[in-house]
């Protein structure tokens, strides 16, 4: 009896280990290491080595001096992946809030499933880790030359999860794909707040060290989403910044961004470094709790933003050039938050030189190439990568500039520029030899913007001109900005409650184009068909010719479309974009092709604006 008590409880043990994925191995070189997390299919597998001891704050900077790559290779396809590492400190700093340890890990995303192979690669000496030498330095030993495998199966996950979808990519296309769905994404989130990680409950210095400390939040407006098997930290942190992240997902979105450094910025508090003034040193620990809100929001159907700089500290590290320190800062990025799937690196917001008073050296043409460059040849899964307005983009068109989109930032407080801007970005680099996807990430202008509920709830030129202005240009989405002279602003927002009825009206958008089945990815602007060849917001078209044509009425009650090339009937179905719902008829129900054709009237002439489907029938 007591032997089968002990058969028992070792299978249970062993049920539990194999379970969670962890497994602790001794290799031939005597080299101590973990294999971490499901090995599935788009999950991130973690390899955690036992290298050498060292800590932030070491005379041998174990950040700048040590470079740990690793490289991935399918055993049938040959694809590879060359993934770069970090220091991790005791390996689990964002529960310990450890400085100090011997442990290094590297994240990977495997996109096949089957056996993987992996060769370690690991180097010292002064700067080696920003170094694309190979044999930069001399060996680190340890794990250097360390050869291992593992296999991975299917995935099992569904629904919003991006692990049931793959990675999101950029494919030279004006939308992006997800590579195991073959979906397309159309995006709506939050833009603002900018200082989204200024977070009490992050470890690190930066909530008293002088610099905007008035801007950190609790984000408790938030807590009360917060779920009982969601993340935390330390016991009860991050519940509130992990509640928003779900709120935002229960409203239907699917994006938001954030600073990773405004250090000289207008808030001051988010940076990955150990405090204000050092920039080779990474605050390890800060960075795991990052990482836990990353990885939730990935889980949640939340695109990641990433937007590494901003106008005040374009110029912060190398004075704007592409320098030991802004490698540094690149491949940290990449390390830590490289694997997840959806996401853009955005290289900087409000870039170039257009302020009359620069806090920092503005970049030229040159670094903002170099910047494009550096991300193109060394993040391994070629993320999406962009660049904000600033200067305008002309400079950055054609083949070989790196970036694959803008992020464009329009300075009207009626939006109404927006539609043409779109068109004109998805012309130009077309005409260019590369087209760009195209997003619209801080619509309207600075001082206003996306307004609070409070002050117009019915938000209907955002939703007129921003959001449908957009999507009919045939840009891939928008994140909404919120203007710096109203409560709940771009600094100052902790709850994105604050805009609740607009992300009802941004869900409709998505849900239109979702639950009709409309292959938007295959459909272009056609504004000339609807008598709108100034591209004016007055009337809309998108269309694939003598199939489906989306007709919006921005600032008109009737449409005329004109059928001359088409000779197949048609039904017209309509679509409230404030409140969403059903398609519903009005008295035209049917038109036949080969003619221009009267759409009719709306259903409901009390609403300003209306959609218009064309289907064959």
């Amino acid at each position: 009896m007591i032997r089968s008590k002990i058969i028992i409880t070792v299978l249970l043990f062993l049920s539990y280990f194999f379970a969670n994925q962890l497994f602790a191995q001794e290799s031939p070189k005597n080299i101590y290491y973990q294999l971490q997390g499901e090995l599935k299919k788009w999950h991130k597998v973690t390899i955690i080595f036992d290298g050498p001891q060292s800590s932030e704050d070491a005379d041998f900077n174990p950040f700048t001096n040590y470079r740990l790559n690793v490289l991935f290779t399918h055993s049938t396809t040959n694809k590879t992946y060359l993934v770069p590492g970090y220091f991790a400190a005791d390996g689990n700093a964002g529960e310990t809030s450890a400085t100090a340890g011997n442990k290094w890990k590297v994240h990977f995303a495997p996109d096949e499933i089957g056996e993987w192979n992996y060769k370690v690669d690991f180097r010292k000496g002064n700067w080696s880790a920003v170094s694309d030498k190979i044999d930069t330095g001399v060996s680190a030993e340890f794990m250097d030359g360390h050869e291992g495998s593992f296999t991975i199966s299917p995935t099992d996950k569904e629904g919003r999860d991006f692990r049931a979808k793959g990675r999101l990519q950029y494919v030279g296309e004006r939308y992006l794909k997800f590579a195991e769905t073959n979906e397309y994404f159309l995006k709506q989130g939050a833009d603002a707040p900018e200082n989204f990680l200024a977070y009490a409950d992050f470890d690190g210095n930066f909530h008293n060290d002088g610099h905007g400390d008035n801007f950190i939040k609790t984000w408790s407006p938030h807590i009360q989403d917060w779920k009982t098997d969601d993340p935390v930290w330390k016991d009860d942190k991050g519940k509130g910044i992990i509640g928003a992240l779900n709120y935002l997902s229960s409203k239907g979105l699917n994006a938001f961004s954030f600073l990773t450094n405004n250090i000289k910025g207008d808030d001051k508090n988010v940076f990955p470094y150990v405090d204000y003034n050092t920039w080779d040193r990474m605050d390890v620990s800060k960075l795991d709790q990052w990482e836990i809100v990353f990885s939730h929001a990935q889980k949640m159907g939340l695109f990641l933003h990433f937007k590494t700089l901003e106008v005040e500290n374009q110029g912060l590290l190398d004075n704007g050039g592409v320098g030991a320190n802004s490698k540094l800062y690149y491949r940290e990025l990449i390390a830590r938050f490289g694997h997840h799937l959806a996401l853009n690196w955005n290289l900087c917001e409000e870039n170039g030189e257009w302020v009359k008073n620069p806090t920092t050296p503005p970049q030229d043409t040159m670094q903002r190439l170099a910047m494009a460059h550096y991300f193109k040849n060394h993040d391994p899964y070629n993320h999406h990568l962009v660049i904000h307005n600033g200067i305008k983009f002309d400079d950055l068109l054609g083949l070989d500039s790196g970036i694959t989109g803008p992020s464009v930032q329009t300075h009207r407080v009626d939006f109404a520029s927006i539609h043409k801007e779109v068109l004109h970005w998805l012309s130009a680099s077309k005409n260019a030899g590369k087209q760009w996807a195209v997003a619209v990430d801080e619509p309207g202008d600075a001082q206003h913007a996306l307004l609070p509920d409070t002050e117009n709830p019915n938000h209907d030129l955002a939703r007129r001109n921003g959001l449908w202005g957009t999507l009919m240009a045939g840009g891939w989405g928008n994140e909404w900005y919120f203007g710096y002279k109203h409560e709940h602003s771009d600094l100052t927002c902790e709850d994105y409650r604050s805009r609740d009825l607009f992300w009802n009206q941004a869900h409709n958008a998505l849900q239109f184009f979702a639950n009709n089945k409309i292959e938007y990815w295959n459909m272009t602007n056609h504004n000339e068909l609807v008598g709108n060849k100034d591209n004016d917001n007055t009337i809309y078209c998108l269309a694939i010719p003598n199939h489906t044509y989306v007709v919006y009425l921005n600032n008109a009650i009737t449409a005329n479309l004109d059928l001359s090339e088409s000779n197949y009937p048609y039904k017209v179905m309509w679509y409230n974009p404030k409140i969403g719902g059903k398609l519903i008829s009005s008295k035209i129900k049917k038109v036949q092709g080969g003619q221009k054709v009267d759409l009719g009237s709306a259903p409901k002439k009390s609403q300003g604006d209306w959609v218009i489907l064309l289907t064959r029938t």
